[in-house]
């Protein structure tokens, strides 16, 4: 069975994400006051994490449908966040993290609670967690009560979601002015009470936060590439002729659990379909490119196989996409912009007297598996021509684009900018895994 080194630091992972969160709070303040915002309201999962280190349990199952859970961020970087959710997951999810935050809260009652003829309602007390006695409390049970008991009374039940957010909003000094949103159900709540200031999307300026990483992001990162990397590999050398495409996206799964990871996807051979059963036949190259995470933090990393001898014309193509990349790898820092990594892969191969054709793609990974903000295209998304900054990290995907050549090959990695360069996250490996 293979094993990480970094597993066994997976408990201080969960001791940090209880202490701080992952959010590059000082890039978040510094854009908010760039933009003229007095602060944020977030309702998006991934944006609820990355501001709280804490990933709402119901979107897990409720995907597509509005979020009931909602972070606050003001610019004024000695204020506490804000969080609006419902009483029931304060009770079962968050009170369970044992999060160490300052932090203000505001619980309303979920739909199905009846709260009488009162506007607010003492939720330590209330009919759902009646204490009985039979027995004493377990330590969930009391810690649960204990973490209810600490917010503000009139805060522990609210009616409604739409008041909770207001009455927060207005506690943390948001309600006035310049606010950006990420859901349109935030907007709404804001419309509806008649909110005097304005309110501007906030998806871009979020994801502009996620670009460039914090300390504890980029230890996540670390842990989740080197894991995802490892799993690949392993992939990699079990592969055999007559073997599926299927097959090899199960042990992809099995691998990355192994290692502590989730696997989210295995693109074999260009093909990226859940229901492909093609098999790998003898003699072939192709690529594996596999996508997992931990923590929510991905890990993105592809290398092309052989598998018995390949013919020379594929084993050339997977020479030009190693060397394409290793030239663009060599050259990255900060201010180089996307365009230019794509010119230098191009000149690169050319100059070596390859006429293979390679797609090379620039993208920050992060939260996402491209994590970074986008050029509005009428409400549509366009990739944006980003440059590089000090603690970023990013992939240039590199896949060979020809077809008919018996094959395919792709090499990928994560690197993390640096202040004068850039280096991997995770073991490089090489570049292609012979079998």
């Amino acid at each position: 069975m293979a094993t990480l080194d970094c597993m066994n630091d997976d408990q201080e992972f969960t001791e940090l994400l209880r202490r701080e969160a992952p959010m590059n709070l000082p890039r978040a303040h510094e854009l908010m006051c760039q933009l003229d915002l007095l602060g944020m309201v977030l309702g998006e999962p991934v944006n609820v994490f990355h501001a709280l280190g804490y990933w709402p349990q119901i979107s897990r199952t409720r995907a597509g449908q509005p979020p009931t859970t909602f972070v606050l961020l003001s610019r004024d970087d000695s204020a506490p966040c804000g969080l609006v959710t419902t009483r029931f997951i304060y009770y079962y999810t968050w009170a369970d993290a044992r999060f160490e935050r300052r932090l203000q809260s505001w619980l309303y009652l979920d739909a199905d609670d009846d709260p009488g003829n009162q506007d607010v309602l003492d939720a330590v007390v209330i009919k759902q967690f009646a204490n009985r006695g039979a027995v004493a409390l377990s330590r969930i049970e009391a810690q649960r009560r204990e973490a209810l008991a600490a917010i503000v009374p009139e805060r522990r039940a609210m009616r409604d979601a739409g008041r909770a957010l207001v009455s927060a909003m207005r506690a943390l000094g948001l309600w006035r002015g310049r606010i950006a949103f990420d859901h349109p159900v935030i907007q709404a709540v804001c419309v509806r009470h008649d909110h005097p200031g304005t309110l501007v999307p906030g998806d871009n300026i979020v994801r502009a936060i996620r670009l460039v990483k914090s300390p504890l992001e980029i230890r996540l990162m670390r842990r989740a590439a080197t894991a995802n990397a490892e799993a690949l590999t392993a992939v990699g050398r079990k592969i055999r002729a007559g073997a599926s495409h299927h097959e090899l996206r199960r042990q992809f799964d099995i691998e990355c659990a192994m290692r502590g990871n989730h696997s989210v996807f295995l693109t074999v051979d260009r093909v990226s379909s859940d229901l492909s059963d093609e098999r790998i036949r003898d003699g072939q190259c192709l690529f594996i490119d596999g996508v997992s995470q931990f923590q929510h933090y991905h890990g993105d990393y592809a290398r092309s196989v052989f598998v018995g001898e390949p013919n020379a014309i594929v084993r050339r193509a997977a020479d030009a996409a190693h060397l394409g990349w290793s030239a663009v790898r060599e050259r990255l820092k900060p201010g180089l912009r996307y365009s230019d990594l794509v010119r230098i892969g191009h000149e690169a191969v050319r100059k070596a007297g390859f006429d293979t054709a390679i797609g090379f793609g620039p993208h920050s990974v992060g939260l996402m598996h491209t994590d970074e903000p986008c050029d509005d295209a009428h409400g549509f998304y366009r990739k944006a021509d980003l440059t590089l900054r000090e603690n970023m990290i990013v992939s240039v995907d590199c896949p060979v684009m020809d077809t008919g050549i018996g094959g395919s090959a792709h090499i990928e990695d994560l690197m993390l900018i640096t202040a004068d360069g850039a280096e991997p996250i995770h073991p490089l490996g090489d570049a292609v895994v012979v079998v």
